[in-house]
């Protein structure tokens, strides 16, 4: 048994699942479970199979008491006095199995501690009658049988210990009844027989019972595997759809849906929040002189050195359409957002990227647009703030490119 009570959170590795596959692709009696497969089933069913234990002694015990005192009532004092040394040995090995069983423990010591208490467990109900003779003898060695029968069919233990117990009971069974003064040894035997056959037929019960309960195990593992491929699918295809395909930064969708977040935020949002739009000059140039694939690199570039020149866990970009990106600095104000917008016209230049057909340069250049609003200043729609983006980009543009140009109502400045 493995040391947790709870089956691992995260699907087996793929060795694991082929070995499912093939199990449940075969007869439901030939599933043996094996290696990493039998350890998560042990660990995922060993809590109720602890629990099932702890109980059966609890109740073994307080049955042993409940008839001794009977017995002390209603059977003669000599009997009833025979029967209580023998008697005594059940209680405390019954409780000690429980205890050891309360948490996990390694396999060699819960299958001692099992195989011991019923093996104490079944000898104390033998010696019971076995001490009180007469009419006892023979009951209390069935009522054994009984003892043994009821273990093997509600423990969910492995059947190498189902087997062992069986044997116990069996071979006590044998041993008394072959000392039994009014049983010849045929009969001792005969009986022994008749006994092991419905014990065996008890085995295979248990045995198909685990079966079952192994498939169950392989079909939720089958379940649970599939759960999260379809998990991973659907995040791969909600990343692809807020993802630019050819730079991998944030698309428009994915803008749109951070911008009504955030301006839905309320409270929550940072006091003031600007807006920097930003454009590759004579990229059309560009592509045609030295060819698409050149101006996709480009883009990749570009994208790169505006996503480096942010704020990681705070400031939003994204690809907002040919040679066009957005970028969205929640708190920023006309200063920082100036600042920004200098660091990343600065760092594309310094790039040195070639656009020869560029009439302001021989290196790609970036015009950019930026529009504030003041924490002060009652809070205007998202789309309003791109707009003054758009338009402080247009007189970026209009007024020599690779500059930055702050929107103002009145004169927009540099």
């Amino acid at each position: 048994m493995t040391a947790s009570p709870e089956m691992r959170s995260q699907p087996p590795n793929p060795v694991v699942m082929a070995e499912v596959e093939r199990l449940l692709a075969g007869r439901t009696r030939d599933i043996r479970l094996k290696g990493e497969l039998a350890g998560l089933f042990q660990e995922r069913s060993w809590a109720r199979t602890a629990k099932i234990i702890r109980a059966w002694m609890t109740w073994v015990v307080l049955l042993d008491v409940l008839t001794l005192g009977l017995n002390a009532i209603l059977l003669p004092k000599a009997v009833a006095l025979s029967m209580l040394p023998p008697a005594c040995i059940l209680p405390p090995a019954a409780l000690a199995t429980a205890l050891v069983w309360r948490k996990p423990r390694g396999a060699w010591l819960q299958r001692v501690s099992l195989l011991t208490g019923l093996f104490l467990i079944l000898l104390s109900v033998a010696l019971v009658g076995v001490s009180a003779g007469g009419e006892f003898y023979e009951r209390h060695l069935n009522i054994m049988l009984f003892v043994a029968i009821t273990a093997i069919i509600i423990f969910a233990v492995p059947l190498a210990w189902t087997v062992t117990v069986a044997s116990f009971a069996l071979a006590l069974y044998l041993i008394f009844q072959l000392q039994n003064p009014i049983l010849n040894r045929g009969s001792a035997v005969a009986g022994t027989l008749f006994f092991a056959s419905g014990i065996v037929a008890t085995i295979v019960a248990r045995r198909t019972m685990t079966i079952l309960a192994q498939k169950t195990f392989l079909l939720e593992l089958r379940d649970k595997r599939r759960v999260a491929e379809l998990a991973d699918a659907n995040a791969r295809l909600e990343r692809l759809a807020k993802t630019d395909p050819l730079t991998g930064i944030a698309n428009r969708r994915w803008m749109m849906e951070t911008l009504n977040r955030l301006w839905s935020a309320g409270a929550e949002r940072p006091p003031g929040n600007a807006m920097l739009m930003c454009d590759i000059d004579d990229f059309k140039n560009l592509n045609d002189r030295l060819g698409h694939a050149e101006g996709d690199r480009c883009l990749v570039k570009v994208a790169g050195i505006i996503q480096s020149s942010v704020r990681r866990n705070r400031d939003h970009v994204a690809r907002y359409g040919g040679e066009e990106f957005l970028v969205v600095l929640p708190g920023a104000d006309e200063r920082a957002a100036l600042a920004t917008a200098e660091r990343i016209r600065a760092s594309v230049e310094a790039a040195s990227l070639p656009n020869p057909a560029s009439r302001v340069s021989p290196y790609v250049t970036l015009s950019i647009g930026v529009a504030a609003q003041a924490s002060s200043e009652a809070i205007i729609a998202p789309e309003k703030l791109q707009n003054q983006a758009d338009e402080a980009l247009y007189l970026a543009k209009k007024t020599g490119r690779n500059r930055v140009i702050l929107y103002k109502p009145d004169s927009p400045t540099a």
